[in-house]
Formats: C-alpha cells, sequence, structure tokens
C-alpha cells in the first residue's frame, strides 16, 4: 500500500531560548518572559526517495517590563504581544521502517500581532499603545536547520524534533532608561513534537 502523498497535524513544543533578550542597569530593571509552549498546525507533501516539504504556522506568546526608579522619575513599562512563524522547510528521511532519523532546512517568517504596550510614568498613563518605541521591525525572515526522527505506527507519525533559526533582523532593539536594553534573540532553538495522520 503506498503512503499518503499528504499529511496533516498540529506541532507543539517548548522554546530553548528566550525570545527577548534583555539587560539591567544601576537604576533600570529589564525583563523578558517568553510562554513555554510553541503550537500550531504542520501540513507535509511527501516526495519521493524520503525527501518532503513542510510548512507550519507556530504560535507563541511573550512579555517584557522594564521599570527605571529616578530621582525624579518613576517610569514603567509593560508589553506583551505574539508571534506567528511559518517555517517552509525541504524534509530528508534517512532509513527506512518505522524509525527515520530526518534533517530539515528552510526558511521562516516571522510577524508579530496582537501588540499592547502600557507606560506609566510619575506625570501621566498612557494605555493601548500598539506600535512600542522599542520594536524595529514587525516582520522578520530567518534560516532554518533541524533534526529529528519520525515515528511511524499504523497512521500516525509522530516526530520530535530539535529546530535552531537565525533571524536575518530584529524585531526589537532599544534602550531603556539608563543602562538597560532589549534586543530579540537572532539566535533561535525549539523543541518540537508533532502528530500527523
Amino acid at each position: 500500500m503506498l503512503a499518503q502523498p499528504i499529511s496533516v497535524g498540529v506541532k507543539g513544543g517548548l522554546p530553548l531560548t528566550d525570545f527577548i533578550d534583555t539587560v539591567s542597569g544601576p537604576s533600570t530593571n529589564v525583563t523578558s518572559k517568553t510562554h513555554i509552549y510553541v503550537v500550531g498546525p504542520t501540513v507535509e507533501l511527501r516526495l519521493p526517495a524520503g525527501f518532503g516539504v513542510e510548512f507550519d504556522a507556530l504560535y507563541r506568546r511573550f512579555s517584557y517590563n522594564a521599570n527605571s526608579n529616578l530621582v525624579n522619575a518613576l517610569l514603567n513599562i509593560r508589553t506583551t504581544g505574539s508571534d506567528w512563524e511559518f517555517p517552509l522547510l525541504v524534509k530528508k528521511r534517512f532509513a527506512s521502517g518505522p524509525v527515520r532519523p530526518f534533517l530539515d532546512a528552510g526558511v521562516s517568517f516571522s510577524k508579530l500581532s496582537g501588540l499592547k504596550e502600557t507606560v506609566v510614568s510619575a506625570a501621566n498613563l498612557i494605555s493601548g499603545n500598539d506600535h512600542p518605541a522599542e520594536l524595529r521591525h514587525d516582520f522578520a525572515t530567518g534560516f532554518v536547520v533541524g533534526a529529528g526522527v519520525d515515528l511511524h505506527a499504523l497512521i500516525i507519525h509522530v516526530t520530535p524534533e530539535i529546530r535552531y533559526t537565525r533571524w536575518g533582523t530584529e524585531h526589537f532593539n532599544a534602550t531603556v532608561g539608563p543602562g538597560g536594553s532589549l534586543s530579540s534573540n537572532r539566535n533561535q532553538a525549539e523543541f518540537l513534537l508533532g502528530i500527523t495522520f
């Protein structure tokens, strides 16, 4: 019986690196939080000789905070948002049977959405800003490589994978308060587990 040429399913996992890198200064505390999940749909076109083409749509949440406490000013910045990543990969499976190691490589596109920033200072409150001052680009492209194993049982494929992305541009890069800064992590690693039919 021939294998189905198209498989669809879901892919989820854990980020192994922070989405945003932060540096605190003597009067400024800058922190970020990368939520512990990445999830989204996946589809693969299976080709002869163990090759395939995979497309994913992966969603993650992130946030960052900056607090400055100076003699004449108090400043608090809180920003939350979502990141959609769209990797397009060429995959090569090796060996045969129910356990097949694989390598993949390709490009990924990242789009930020749902940005909300709240700024509180001693003078005023600004809420609902959807274009933070720290934002440089809401769209980025990168190069992706990965390695994993395809475990095939009946009609289900389970694919644990370690994936690395090198982004060409930064979403965020800014100085925050005296001595503080934040920037997007251009080196991204994650553990992903796919379940496809």
